[in-house]
């Protein structure tokens, strides 16, 4: 077979495959924000705008030899891509990494690094105005922003609702414990099992005084976050030639993460079925994967690197730039981390310095 690499999509995975391949192969990255954004950053970027830049990484230095096309894949076959201009790019392999999209501000919804920058201004002003936040969904993403409002405005009242009675099912409970004795230092309200009778009447992330009714009584706030509801991107496959999705969109793999029954193509990151968490960290491990796959391939060899997912679940949960819980598989069972080794790992500068060094702007 020939070298040439067609990645869909330059998110987490899909700029790591690409960058890994880069030297020995023919990459075509294609992606059509025009600069990576690091979305781990996003909630931070919207209490500290003048940190907000930093989640911008320009695709310019991220490849050597390869080519980046700022363009969207409208259609895959097994012979290549057909994009929104009417391009055509012929592949020898594909890598399907176009991940997912998350309700703004946890992810951009502008391609423009500019726009979103802009936007996140906005929203930014809109809750600096605001005394009284309501966030709902108590995953990751709606505590993690509860942490960040508190970082920078400790007085503002932040409640969370969340319809299930338990914070981070399948955690250790160690870790669940430490997590509600910081969010009670915090001052964040913790509303558990409670369901709003209706979605709040306003515009999430604009500040306008409203009052929501809940299975557990009124509750009234200046602003709210929707911290819920993940979409894998893959309009592309709709047409069934490269892959069936499932129910919830997404693809079925082998463990040598090759699209079930194509030698040559491959997925990563959110649009997996694996069975785990839809996370940064565990996009950036399968492209490890994929990136040795397609080096054996090129080389004449048969792929061998495999990935199983972990069956004990990893997070880094920070709660601001100082606070955090986390736990990490070790030999032993769930490790659970401390506020400060969180910190140290993550809050203090989100990985910032590891995505400089990937795009070239350290």
């Amino acid at each position: 077979m020939g070298r040439l690499v067609a990645v869909i999509g330059g998110g987490y995975g899909g700029a790591a495959v690409a960058k890994a391949l880069d030297q020995d192969a023919d990459v075509v990255l294609i992606e059509p924000k025009d600069a990576f954004v690091h979305s781990a950053g996003a909630l931070r970027a919207l209490v500290q705008p003048d940190w907000a830049g930093n989640m911008f990484f320009p695709y310019d230095r991220l490849l050597r030899r390869g080519t980046v096309i700022r363009d969207r894949v409208v259609s895959v076959d097994p012979g290549g891509v057909t994009l929104a201009s009417g391009e055509r790019v012929d592949a020898d392999y594909l890598v399907l990494a176009s991940g997912s999209d998350y309700p703004y501000p946890a992810k951009m919804d502008a391609d423009s690094a500019g726009e979103a920058l802009e936007r996140l201004r906005g929203t930014h002003k809109e809750l600096a105005s605001a005394g009284r936040v309501l966030i709902v969904g108590a995953g990751p993403v709606g505590l993690e922003l509860s942490g960040e409002i508190k970082a920078v405005w400790p007085d503002k009242h932040v409640t969370i609702v969340e319809q299930g009675g338990r914070l981070m099912p399948g955690f250790a409970p160690e870790m669940r414990d430490d997590l509600h004795r910081q969010l009670d230092a915090l001052g964040v309200e913790l509303r558990l099992d409670t369901s709003l009778a209706a979605q709040p009447p306003t515009a999430p992330g604009v500040a306008e005084t409203f009052t929501v009714a809940s299975d557990r009584g009124e509750i009234s706030a200046d602003i709210w976050f929707r911290c819920y509801g993940v979409s894998v991107n893959g309009d592309y496959l709709a047409d069934g030639r490269v892959a069936t999705r499932t129910p919830q969109g997404r693809v079925r793999v082998t463990e040598t993460l090759n699209v079930a029954g194509h030698g040559h193509i491959y997925a990563l990151g959110d649009i997996t079925d694996l069975d785990e968490a839809k996370m940064a960290g565990h996009a950036m491990k399968h492209a490890g994967v994929v990136a040795d796959n397609i080096l054996a391939q090129v080389k004449g060899e048969a792929p061998t690197a495999v990935y199983r997912p972990s069956e004990i679940p990893s997070i880094l949960l920070p709660l601001g730039p100082g606070g955090g819980v986390g736990q990490m598989p070790s030999p032993d069972g769930p490790a659970v981390l401390s506020a400060r080794t969180v910190s140290e790992y993550k809050g203090a500068d989100l990985f910032i310095g590891r995505f400089a060094e990937l795009f070239g702007t350290a």
